[in-house]
């Protein structure tokens, strides 16, 4: 791959990472709202549980950068 095919692949890793993150964490936070209006003691189980899925986002960007650089 030499020509444009890089940039491509490198906005699909990272834009994919990218709608993953904000799916998950629509879904956690939301269902992290409800947990800690009921027992609040749970607010730190749920700030780590709302931080894990953005791990995905800085892979696509670990994975978009290595194809840009190593092209």
């Amino acid at each position: 791959m030499v020509g444009w095919e890089v940039y491509i692949g490198a906005a699909i890793a990272f834009a994919g990472g990218a709608i993953g993150t904000g799916w998950a964490q629509s879904r956690i936070g939301a269902a992290g709202a409800g947990a800690i209006a009921e027992r609040p003691e749970t607010a730190g189980s749920i700030i780590i549980l709302e931080a894990i899925p953005e791990t995905l986002v800085i892979l696509g960007f670990v994975v978009a950068a290595m194809m840009l650089l190593l092209k």
